[in-house]
């Protein structure tokens, strides 16, 4: 995806972090620094342990000559996190750059000794050439000698054990202990009855489905506005069937290197064969399956046929295996994902209504001191927000009972007529949403695939 398409992307999911930061490096890559700087800085005030938007920053500001700087937030960042690897490497790039090849020879040691997939051959020998020295597993396996020539390298160590390990951590990683139900998600009782047919029933009983030709798992893709459930419905799914679940972002799955996403995206795919039932859930599905007609660059098209492959099984079976994905703009997905046996079952996932709206807000009660409220007023009050907007209602008016439970000393209960002008006071996150995806369901709606947006808006019955 260009950077064009990453900028429309995130003016549609404006608090989307992973989105921001493919965009931010997408920028730093084009050597756009400046807007690089300003969107790091963001996610980092949005996420002030967000490991990759502090490596991002340390880069650009050695990049524009504050080196000084660079090195002082790289110290604290490799304090805080001492098994980032790629936050040594980085030490180890900058060290070689102000020609202290002492220092960088023992960062690049560290940051292989974390993670051998970092090795890098040039930097090495730049290293070496330089006077430095490196110690470690990975000097000895490659036996490079202090002119920077290669003796011997010893391919078997290499394989297997690396990519155990790999393994390993993305089980550590990604595995989620899940114990969300469907009587955790307020209302949405439609897309709940989609979800039991076109999911939950199959895996339950494949032999009777099997009679029908009907295997159980596949692919699901849910969209709709943000905040309103798409990755606690997810988390619900599995909670029903009882199947492992594991939660893939964009981070979990880029990388840098050539070929070393496409080799994690496989991992992942294995991991849930291994452990099936499972639950591969797929976050963001329209920055990880854009469109390939918008990117330039091979290196995303060849990201894209990988998945394509390990969706179809044409790697390895995936019975028993469910992959959820979630996207605010399933319109940038690319419609080879949307092809049966793949992504074939879409389901839309709206705002909720009034009943849902009830729901919502007394499980948003539960665990803290209200009074005097009605649940079904506050339903109306709340018509248009999502679930993430109900939650800022009562987060809002929670703030106002402890500030005045602060200067009293003692508890003060949330009050009706507190949750009623919190409400006024947050604006509905899905109406830009909606102006975006009404155009492309009046005028982008091939086989009727966006309808039930239409129907929603009151536009078509």
């Amino acid at each position: 995806m260009d950077i064009d398409s990453l900028r429309a992307a995130l003016a549609v999911s404006p608090d989307n972090l992973p989105l921001m930061l493919i965009l931010a490096k997408a920028l730093e890559d084009a050597f756009e620094i400046n807007e690089a700087k300003e969107l790091y800085e963001r996610i980092i005030l949005l996420a002030p342990e967000q490991v990759q938007a502090h490596l991002g920053l340390i880069r650009i500001l050695d990049l524009r000559g504050e080196t000084s700087l660079a090195v002082v937030r790289l110290d604290v960042l490799c304090e805080k996190h001492p098994q980032c690897a790629e936050a040594w490497m980085l030490r180890a790039r900058i060290a070689i750059d102000e020609d202290d090849a002492a220092a960088a020879g023992n960062y690049y040691a560290k940051a292989v000794a974390l993670n051998h997939a970092l090795a890098e051959d040039g930097l090495m020998k730049q290293i070496l050439h330089a006077g430095g020295s490196i110690e470690g597993e990975e000097a000895k396996r490659r036996k490079i000698t202090h002119d920077g020539s290669e003796v011997d390298d010893d391919a078997s160590c290499s394989g297997g054990t690396y990519d155990d390990a790999m393994a390993r951590e993305l089980d550590l990683e990604l595995r989620v202990k899940n114990t969300a139900v469907f009587a955790d998600v307020g209302g949405m009782e439609a897309v709940k009855e989609q979800i039991k047919m076109k999911i939950i029933f199959p895996l339950q009983n494949p032999a009777l489905f099997a009679s029908y030709g009907k295997k159980a798992g596949g692919g699901v893709l849910l969209y709709g506005p943000p905040g309103c459930g798409k990755t606690l419905m997810a988390r619900a799914t599995a909670g029903e069937i009882g199947a492992n679940f594991f939660a893939i972002g964009i981070h979990h799955i880029l990388n840098m290197y050539i070929g070393e996403s496409e080799n994690k995206l496989h991992k992942i795919f294995e991991l849930a064969r291994r452990n099936t039932p499972a639950v591969l859930f797929f976050d963001e599905m329209d920055a990880l399956a854009a469109d390939r007609r918008d990117m330039r660059q091979s290196a995303g098209r060849h990201l894209i046929n990988q998945f394509l492959q390990e969706l179809d099984g044409a790697i390895d079976h995936n019975d028993n295996i469910l992959i959820l994905g979630a996207t605010n703009a399933p319109w940038h997905v690319d419609n080879a994902f949307l092809r049966p046996g793949r992504f074939d079952r879409i389901i839309f996932v709206p705002p909720p209504d009034a009943t849902a709206r009830e729901e919502i807000c007394r499980i948003h009660a539960q665990g803290r001191p209200i009074s005097s409220w009605d649940e079904k007023d506050l339903a109306k009050r709340t018509e248009g927000l999502s679930g993430a907007d109900i939650k800022a209602v009562f987060d809002g008016a929670t703030e106002v009972a402890l500030t005045e439970a602060m200067r009293k000393g003692s508890v003060v209960p949330i009050t009706g007529k507190m949750l009623a002008q919190s409400a006024k006071d947050v604006r509905p996150s899905t109406r830009k949403w909606f102006e975006s995806a009404k155009n492309y369901a009046l005028y982008s709606n091939q086989g009727g695939m966006y309808d039930e947006i239409l129907v929603h808006l009151g536009i078509k019955k």
